[in-house]
């Protein structure tokens, strides 16, 4: 790898993720440059859930109980980064009458209702689903995979829509150029070699419908994204997914 993608994956690490990872420079990192090792980040995170579900397995942990370990390992890992802009863009959305209001809403830190029941519905869909699984390997293809689809997501939201606000950690990613923008979408899509034809079609689709979900409403109630919005974007990208793999697998 070379020097300047080591650095882009560092810039990538450091953003998303609370990972003791440090700059090979002082000068501040390219965010939109970065963008492309977004699948590469979600991929390491889900390594670190299938670590932690295949030790609490073979310690004979119920599987829910894996589960419940391997989702807190993932969320420790990102200190809850996109929850937070699930949570953020739920408030926004639900409880403000006008753009202006939503986007207000959307900067307060305190979680309101629609935040915390998002919040509560992401982490069951994917504990429960995780759980399901028929086995640790099958567990860890889906969390990788999963983990990769949803920053591609990231990706797809900062390519086609425009910043809501000119301030905010959105506005700072800016738009990334078309190469970054190649190479993170295929990143993403070279998770999906894992698995069988027909089932990495199902997943894909998933991936895409929430993906565009996510956009149709930032576009209609804030006019394009935010910060929160990626979040939000990862976290309802990879339930989907997850929602797909369920019903593959029962």
């Amino acid at each position: 790898m070379s020097d300047r993608a080591l650095e882009d994956l560092r810039a990538a690490l450091m953003l998303l993720t609370r990972l003791p990872v440090r700059p090979a420079h002082e000068a501040a990192p390219d965010l939109s440059r970065s963008v492309w090792a977004y699948p590469v980040v979600g991929a390491v995170v889900g390594l670190i859930g299938a670590a932690l579900f295949g030790l609490a397995m073979f310690f004979g942990l119920p599987a829910t109980i894996a589960a419940v370990l391997a989702v807190a390992a993932m969320v420790l890992a990102t200190g809850a980064f996109h929850e937070d802009g699930l949570a953020d863009t739920a408030d926004g959305f639900g409880g403000g009458a006008t753009t202006e209001r939503k986007l207000e809403i959307m900067r307060d830190s305190r979680i309101g209702t629609y935040g915390a029941i998002a919040i509560a519905i992401s982490l069951l869909i994917r504990i429960t689903a995780l759980a399901s699984l028929p086995s640790a390997l099958t567990a860890a293809t889906a969390l990788i995979t999963l983990g990769a689809l949803g920053r591609g997501t990231i990706v797809a939201l900062l390519a086609t829509l425009p910043p809501a606000r000119p301030d905010g950690m959105g506005a700072v990613a800016a738009r990334p150029g078309r190469p970054v923008v190649l190479i993170g979408s295929l990143l993403a899509l070279l998770s999906l070699v894992f698995w069988p034809l027909p089932e990495a079609g199902f997943i894909l689709i998933a991936a895409a419908a929430a993906t565009a979900i996510v956009w149709w409403l930032s576009r209609k109630q804030i006019g394009g994204y935010t910060g929160d919005v990626l979040g939000a974007g990862q976290q309802v990208s990879e339930c989907a997914c997850w929602i797909v793999v369920a019903a593959l697998f029962n």
